[in-house]
């Protein structure tokens, strides 16, 4: 490992939350033992953020927390680490593990401040980069070029620049770049880090889902590796009244004591700003005078059942927000 590079998750953690908070990111409080560690946005770009020394150490549990929140909410999941077992991860290689793209801490250091994105990506076999192959197609013919005379050039076969121009199969970067400079003309494709996963069905179901929820008209998916219990999304065709709205963040009462429910109203408080979305917890047991934690609007199990729909839910919160 390099000199320079820092060993230890947590100063890498820093380091990576002094970068995004200096170059216009809202972010969160750093999360242990969740799917992901850090929350950052700006403007419309939403970073679900986990770091590690060693990405192999990245489970196929985590990833899946990990995207079913990023579906939920239109977030990009991101894997920032410092080495696999196997190798240091290099600058602008993007890399992947269970289907959430890795990259090392200088490579998303050029993106947020220089706005270099990678091209090259890891896979197995080597390192291969996406190229246009419309480019290649229209600066051949500009140039009065056969698919032979290009492939001569490049050291390929026709059939490969064929494939190229048909975007049948990726380029191995040294070909990429030459053929950029028989054409003069940039062909390669940055990765496109900052996607959301591919939409998959989230299913609502699961221990402890707060069935008073369901029964109202949200949608609930529970959560188990996250700093919150639940997301909750009122559907909006059962509730033709209703607009469509951010999905709920959602803590359960689970017998926890009064010292752990005002931690984690801190944890939904912070999350929520940064999220942009909205924040509640689900008492069962009635206390006294409690509407809120820390500013976090309370809703008791038993004011629930007597709602007719997510709208009147939701009018409830709002003016348990404004109370605070």
């Amino acid at each position: 490992m390099p000199a320079n590079m820092p060993s230890h998750r947590d100063q890498v953690l820093t380091e990576i939350n002094d970068l995004l908070s200096k170059h216009g990111f809202d972010t969160s409080n750093i999360y242990d033992r969740s799917c992901f560690d850090l929350v950052a946005r700006r403007e419309l770009l939403l970073l679900l953020m986990k770091v590690l020394v060693n990405v192999d150490g990245f489970s196929a549990a985590h990833a899946e927390e990990i995207k079913r929140v990023a579906r939920i909410f239109l977030a990009s999941p991101i894997l920032v680490g410092l080495k696999s077992k196997n190798e240091v991860l290099e600058e602008d290689v993007v890399y992947e593990r269970h289907g959430i793209p890795v990259i090392a801490p200088s490579t998303l250091r050029n993106i947020v401040v220089e706005e270099i994105y990678p091209e090259i990506f890891a896979d197995r076999g080597g390192y291969y980069v996406q190229i246009d192959g419309n480019i290649i197609k229209d600066l051949r013919e500009e140039q009065n070029l056969s698919l032979k005379d290009l492939a001569y050039q490049a050291h390929v076969s026709r059939e490969t620049i064929y494939k190229y121009e048909t975007g049948r199969v990726r380029a191995q970067p040294e070909t990429a770049f030459l053929l950029e400079s028989i054409l003069n003309m940039r062909i390669t494709l940055s990765v496109n880090l900052f996607q959301a996963p591919k939409d998959e069905k989230n299913h609502a179901t699961g221990e402890g889902e707060p069935r008073e929820l369901v029964d109202l008209g949200f949608g609930v998916i529970n959560t188990n590796r996250t700093p919150f219990d639940a997301l909750a999304q009122p559907e909006t065709k059962k509730s033709k009244n209703i607009k469509k709205t951010e999905p709920l963040i959602t803590d359960l009462e689970k017998n926890r004591n009064n010292k752990v429910l005002t931690r984690m109203a801190t944890n939904l408080k912070d999350l929520s700003d940064v999220i942009g979305t909205n924040s509640v917890f689900i008492l069962e047991k009635k206390k006294k005078d409690v509407d809120c934690i820390d500013g976090v609007p309370v809703v008791h199990n038993w004011e629930i059942g007597e709602m007719k729909n997510p709208a009147e839910f939701l009018k409830m919160l709002a003016e348990r927000r404004e109370c605070n």
